[in-house]
């Protein structure tokens, strides 16, 4: 490392905290009925800090990552691994045998039909 440069992070986790209002149809990651799924990313930060890793992983809250019916979401980068249906115990076992482990967790992973190739901004551009 070149003294003075900061090195950057190894992960970078992407967790929507879009909120829609009480009433609205389209279902949101964080529920105003939903204790858990107000708590998760500072859960989420907290656990790296206590595992000592934060300078390695950077958790960003986002807004919607579109695929609000499989809520709570986050996005895991590099590998592009979009996890589902995230709970407390969930997140452990992400920052475990993911972040920390290397292995992705593939029975919370969002499913092939919900999240298909990534789409081309070159072929969309007009």
């Amino acid at each position: 490392m070149v003294p003075g440069t900061i090195p950057q992070p190894a992960f970078y986790i992407f967790k929507c905290q879009q909120s829609a209002p009480p009433g609205m149809p389209k279902p949101s990651c964080v529920k105003a009925d939903d204790q858990e799924s107000q708590e998760l990313f500072q859960y989420l930060a907290q656990k790296l800090m206590q595992k000592g890793i934060m300078p390695a992983v950077t958790p960003i809250q986002t807004g919607c990552l579109n695929r609000c019916q499989l809520g709570p979401v986050m996005l895991v980068e590099p590998g592009h691994t979009m996890y589902v249906g995230l709970t407390k115990e969930k997140m452990d076992r992400i920052i475990d045998e993911h972040i920390i482990g290397g292995n992705v967790v593939e029975e919370y992973v969002i499913p092939a039909e919900m999240w298909g190739e990534p789409l081309s901004p070159a072929s969309m551009a007009r």
